[in-house]
């Protein structure tokens, strides 16, 4: 009987494929990411099921349409009675182990995996619901210009901050995963907030390819 693959899944927020080498990106330095690409599969034709940050990764998880979901916004509730590939791993005698944001609104903050290693870097509640009824007016605290024109170099922010937590204790539970007496394959899924910066990190050490595959159209 061939082994099963233990699987690790990098993510990283706002990271556009056109910026990175391996689709053809001129400015970007990504050589242990280049090497993944190359030892890898590349995919050129794919998408993403919605331009929001929640709804996408319910979508992922799940497998569903986000209408199908009723993922619309950032502040909706990613229902608990929705079976994510997680659940079905753990079926599949696979350990489930989650680092990092999810952005999970509502009381389920597992969703299927059944060890999670950090919080999340965004509220749980449903603070960020907006009032539909006057789409025209935005929250003080949503998102403005800000982002764009203080844009530049820092030396700290509470995101990095977050994704050095979230790095230590994805390779701290790859060690520990390694040295235990526990034999199921694993999936470890690390999602990062600050693209590639702490990714690289993990990928770097951890994370390795024997054999060059096509890439996927």
């Amino acid at each position: 009987m061939r082994a099963r693959p233990n699987l690790l899944i990098l993510m990283a927020d706002q990271l556009s494929a056109s910026v990175l080498p391996a689709y053809g990106g001129k400015v970007a330095k990504t050589p242990h990411l280049d090497a993944l690409a190359d030892a890898g599969v590349v995919f050129e034709s794919f998408y993403c099921n919605s331009p929001l940050c929640a709804p996408s990764r319910f979508s992922w998880l799940a497998g569903q349409l986000p209408s199908k979901i009723g993922a619309y916004d950032n502040a909706a509730e990613f229902a608990a009675q929705v079976p994510t590939f997680a659940h079905y791993l753990r079926r599949a005698g696979y350990r489930t182990v989650l680092s990092g944001k999810m952005h999970f609104c509502g009381a389920d903050q597992l969703h299927g995996f059944e060890e999670r290693l950090t919080t999340d870097i965004y509220p749980a509640d449903f603070g960020w619901t907006p009032d539909w009824t006057r789409f025209e007016e935005r929250p003080g605290w949503y998102h403005t210009m800000d982002s764009v024109i203080q844009a530049g170099p820092c030396t700290r922010t509470n995101q990095i901050d977050f994704d050095d937590e979230v790095v230590f204790a994805a390779r701290q539970k790859l060690f520990d995963i390694a040295r235990g007496r526990d034999r199921r394959p694993f999936c470890l899924r690390s999602a990062l907030r600050t693209t590639l910066r702490s990714a690289i990190c993990i990928c770097s050490r951890q994370t390795g390819f024997q054999r060059r595959s096509p890439r996927m159209r």
